[in-house]
């Protein structure tokens, strides 16, 4: 005989109803997402790209129908290369995989160098970062060894360690800026480091000799100039002060000397005009500026004899002692 399976009803309504509850709770909770503030998200609609959001909360289609990927658009991430940093990391890549090889270089002078550098960049593009290039941090952290290997390529080890790190680095973040363009990376490099330089460990040594060395002839240069200028402007004006001081005094020879002319030309015209006074007037007042300076003077006629001269007292006592 065939078997009767006997079905409650309320029993299979209690299971579509939880069935229906649990539907709910998934769409609502595959119906939203939240974008923080440094990101951007990308949605996606059965694998197509649709759009980019900005930060907040969204809503999308459940179940998978879209699909979201946040972006870290607003904030500055880092590659390091070299050596790497303990703590906060800014993305999984910051870190190589083998630093003593990526700063392992030779320069334009075919020296070993050991170079450590950073590049700053950001996600310029979401949908570019996402979609036109497989790995995009990975091939930004290949162009980023490439361009600093070809720049340091061409500088010698003196410009890489002293004089030309700024060129270096101003270089290579043009290559890096104009590779990253190319390859349609979605990414925009700001800024690029160098952090540490060194030779190998094996002429290190001698390499700090030499480093201490211009260190000491710039340090004797600084001073020997230091010298010339607290000398020199001293001694420059010293000169000018003198040269000054001569030209016063030219300038007083000068005019005495055509001040005496003016007089002997005066005197000249009288002169011509009435020699007797003018030679009497000129002699009494010569004898006006000398006698006063010649003090008194007893004249004795030299043919008297027998006779012994009597000097006057003079009625002011410091003329007498004077006198005596």
């Amino acid at each position: 005989m065939p078997r009767v399976i006997k079905v409650n009803l309320p029993s299979v309504g209690r299971i579509g109803a939880i069935a229906i509850v649990l539907l709910l709770i998934g769409v609502l909770l595959t119906s939203y997402y939240t974008v923080g503030a440094e990101s951007e998200a990308v949605v996606l609609r059965f694998g197509k790209f649709l759009k980019t959001v900005e930060p907040g909360l969204h809503f999308k289609l459940p179940f998978g129908i879209d699909a979201v990927t946040v972006l870290p658009t607003r904030r500055q991430l880092k590659l390091e290369f070299g050596f790497g940093t303990s703590g906060y990391l800014t993305n999984p890549i910051q870190v190589g995989e083998n630093p003593d090889e990526e700063k392992s270089m030779v320069t334009g002078d075919l020296n070993a160098a050991l170079v450590e550098w950073v590049v700053q960049y950001r996600i310029e593009d979401p949908r570019q970062y996402l979609f036109d290039v497989r790995n995009p941090g990975e091939t930004l952290r290949d162009l980023s060894e490439a361009a600093m290997r070809e720049v340091v390529g061409d500088r010698t080890v003196d410009e890489l360690i002293t004089i030309g790190r700024q060129d270096i680095e101003t270089e290579a973040l043009a290559r890096m800026q104009e590779s990253s363009k190319r390859y349609q990376l979605g990414i925009r490099v700001d800024q690029v480091q160098l952090k540490n330089v060194n030779p190998p460990s094996q002429v290190q040594a001698s390499f700090n000799e030499v480093n201490k060395a211009q260190q000491d002839r710039e340090n004797a240069i600084n001073i020997a100039n230091g010298e010339y200028n607290k000398v020199v402007p001293k001694a420059k004006g010293e000169a000018d002060q003198t040269i000054r001081a001569a030209e016063g005094y030219r300038f007083k020879r000068v005019n005495e000397a055509e001040g005496d002319v003016a007089a002997f030309s005066a005197v000249l015209q009288q002169y011509v005009k009435a020699p007797e006074i003018t030679r009497t007037r000129l002699y009494l007042e010569t004898m006006s500026e000398i006698l006063p300076e010649t003090g008194q003077k007893i004249i004795v006629d030299e043919s008297l004899r027998q006779l012994l001269p009597i000097l006057p007292l003079s009625t002011k006592p410091a003329e007498g002692r004077q006198q005596q």
